[in-house]
Formats: C-alpha cells, structure tokens, sequence
C-alpha cells in the first residue's frame, strides 16, 4: 500500500511528461509530412552515377 504513494504520483509526472514531449514535436511540425518520406523511398532514382572524366572505363 505504500508504494501506492510512489508510483501515482509518479505515473502522472510521467505522462505529463509525455504529453509535453508530444505537443512540442506536434507544434514544431515533426508530423506534418507523413506520407512524403514513404514515398520518396519508393520514387529513388537507381541508375548508376555516371563515371568521372578522368577514371578509366572497365
């Protein structure tokens, strides 16, 4: 029972911080794009880079 009057307390501290650290990557725009990233994955460009000038050709 008197551990109940640790961990209440601190299982609200702890999802108050969880809440800040959400809101703050909410209002600093970590969630605007989530659909860009998964596509720019599937849209890579593959072809080889062309060699330089100055390397010979195998």
């Amino acid at each position: 029972m008197e551990a109940l009057y640790l961990l209440i307390p601190l299982s609200v501290v702890v999802v108050f911080i969880a809440l800040w650290v959400y809101f703050t990557a909410s209002d600093s725009g970590q969630f605007d794009d989530l659909v860009g990233p998964g596509l720019r994955v599937l849209q890579d460009d593959d072809t080889p880079a062309k060699p330089a000038p100055d390397e010979p050709h195998p």
